[in-house]
């Protein structure tokens, strides 16, 4: 583990004077779109101190979820910090309220339904059916709050939690004006992984080598269960070291599979 630990310091140095080397040209055509899901907030402000300094913009997708202080990632204890990342630029998404993971599609009765088990709320844990109205006024409740803590409109995307989905979930959320957004297969940056067979200084290095322009990268704002947390520890020198290589970092608003849905559809 100190090995590990010793690694990434001393990649971490190399690649913050390498990031303080000026770009060729004033401006970057080489996009990757970093986004964070919620999680349990503890690294939340120093996610955004690394963004802030380095001046990266990003794509938060929001669901209510338990956090290790306060009343809930879209709760009142955390306005503030949504707040100030909308003052810094940042776009927003919806989670699904409650962090509601789709388990099945189902038919009853000839109507479509989805087999739903949501890990936030008053039903965490409880198998659900849900319709697809249900699962539409999900998104809208996570979107409609994004909207009072931001005062901003969210994008009209969403990210189904672990990314589990099915055609018919993606036919029904379209039609209420949500459009899905996975990741890179190289995007999955680890940061939800057990610590000890994938340590921070080996995802690091794996991000380093196989992200390329054009990928949507994916990470969270506190996982309970990663003992050595990926953030902000791997953050800023994977956001250096892409700099470095001549990319640079915008939201999904300007995505070029989303840009023409999100000026579309306006939530």
């Amino acid at each position: 583990m100190r090995l590990a630990i010793d690694a990434v310091r001393a990649l971490t140095a190399c690649l913050l004077w390498a990031g303080s080397l000026p770009l060729a040209g004033a401006s970057c055509s080489q996009p990757v779109y970093l986004t964070f899901d919620t999680g349990h907030m503890g690294v939340a402000p120093l996610i955004a101190d690394v963004l802030q300094r380095q001046q990266v913009k990003v794509t938060f997708f929001a669901a209510h979820e338990k956090t290790r202080e306060g009343d809930g990632t879209l709760g009142q204890h955390w306005a503030p910090w949504w707040q100030a990342r909308a003052t810094e630029g940042h776009a927003f998404a919806s989670h699904t309220w409650s962090h509601a993971y789709w388990r099945a599609d189902v038919q009853e009765g000839g109507v479509q339904k989805f087999r739903i088990r949501p890990s936030a709320g008053a039903q965490a844990g409880q198998n659900l059916l849900w319709t697809a109205q249900d699962y539409c006024d999900n998104l809208r409740q996570a979107a409609q709050r994004l909207q009072v803590l931001t005062g901003q409109a969210p994008l009209p995307l969403f990210r189904a939690p672990g990314g589990k989905t099915s055609p018919r979930l993606l036919q029904a959320a379209r039609q209420c004006g949500f459009a899905h957004v996975g990741w890179a297969d190289a995007g999955f940056l680890g940061d939800e992984l057990p610590s000890d067979p994938y340590p921070n200084a080996q995802l690091l290095q794996q991000a380093l080598q196989r992200i390329r322009p054009g990928d949507i990268l994916m990470a969270h704002l506190g996982i309970w269960s990663r003992q050595d947390p990926w953030a902000p520890a791997v953050l800023e020198p994977l956001i250096v070291g892409l700099k470095a290589r001549g990319l640079c970092f915008a939201t999904l608003r300007e995505h070029p599979a989303y840009r023409d849905w999100v000026r579309q559809n306006p939530l």
